[in-house]
């Protein structure tokens, strides 16, 4: 794996590196990258994006419409011919879209048809990671929109591919962590002396990054990553909960309702701080995205 730029290396380019280097992540629109060469330097991966999405927000409409039209269909006819650049490549067989049944593909080319009838450029959703169905599920639920609606949709979905193409090209600021509050909401407090365990998904591997127990505060110590470590993907929590009842002396059934509970949960953006908590009871529980 190549090593990722630094955010000071980015700054030392000269323009026309910068664009070599950055023109790619906006399918065949390296318009994009020069109109934000000079706002260097960037105090984060997240403002270079910024301020890169607010290029593509500013451009004029037959810009946005021909940035959309770069993009190829998902499963579409340049796929089959290899035509693909290398991270469409890569980011439509990290969905499957490259091992469809005939099924799967005749559901696939009618769908793109449909869709670029209806709208005038192809359908785009940010496929890396994700699976089949729910492109599917996308396709479906975006084919009734309006126009404007849907372009406007378009340019987000694309913003979020340039986002990831991003994250493989330059080392975000250390400035992301992970953190956790279990509250016991049937008793009204925290729930000390809970013990957690976090696990880090990749496609079928489960790697254990941690295990912790909650403080009196019900909270841990620590954020259970920070800086570095802190990478984006798809992680897991598993909550001993079971074990923290019987701790506690709460009564529950046997087996308990609640048990062991694993929560998972994906990290977008590795500078952010994400704050993943659970509330619960021996008979309910819930989650949320805090910060």
């Amino acid at each position: 794996m190549t090593d990722l730029l630094t955010l000071d290396a980015v700054a030392a380019m000269d323009d026309a590196a910068f664009v070599d280097t950055f023109g790619d992540l906006f399918e065949h629109s390296p318009w994009v990258a020069e109109r934000v060469a000079r706002a260097r330097p960037f105090a984060s991966v997240t403002e270079m994006h910024d301020m890169m999405m607010g290029a593509v927000e500013a451009a004029e409409e037959e810009e946005k419409l021909s940035l959309l039209r770069a993009h190829p269909d998902l499963a579409g006819k340049a796929a089959l011919a290899g035509e693909l650049t290398q991270a469409s490549t890569g980011e439509q067989a990290s969905a499957g879209l490259d091992t469809l049944t005939p099924e799967e593909m005749e559901r696939f080319t009618e769908l793109n048809t449909a869709y670029s009838m209806r709208f005038g450029f192809p359908f785009i959703m940010a496929v890396k990671g994700a699976d089949k169905a729910r492109i599917l599920a996308g396709f479906e639920g975006r084919l009734g929109n309006a126009r404007v609606e849907e372009m406007q949709r378009a340019l987000i979905e694309v913003g979020k591919i340039a986002w990831l193409r991003l994250l493989d090209r330059v080392a975000p600021a250390p400035t992301g962590k992970l953190t956790t509050h279990v509250l016991d909401t049937a008793a009204g407090r925290p729930a000390n002396g809970l013990p957690v365990t976090l696990y880090r998904l990749d496609g079928e591997a489960r790697t254990e990054v941690g295990r912790f127990v909650t403080n009196d505060d019900g909270r841990l110590d620590a954020p259970a990553l920070q800086g570095p470590d802190f990478k984006a993907g798809t992680y897991e929590w598993v909550f001993e909960c079971g074990v923290y009842f019987a701790r506690s002396g709460t009564e529950t059934h046997a087996p308990p309702f609640l048990d062991r509970v694993p929560l998972r949960f994906g990290i977008s953006n590795p500078e952010a701080h994400y704050h993943v908590p659970l509330l619960l009871s021996p008979w309910a529980l819930s989650t949320y995205r805090g910060s």
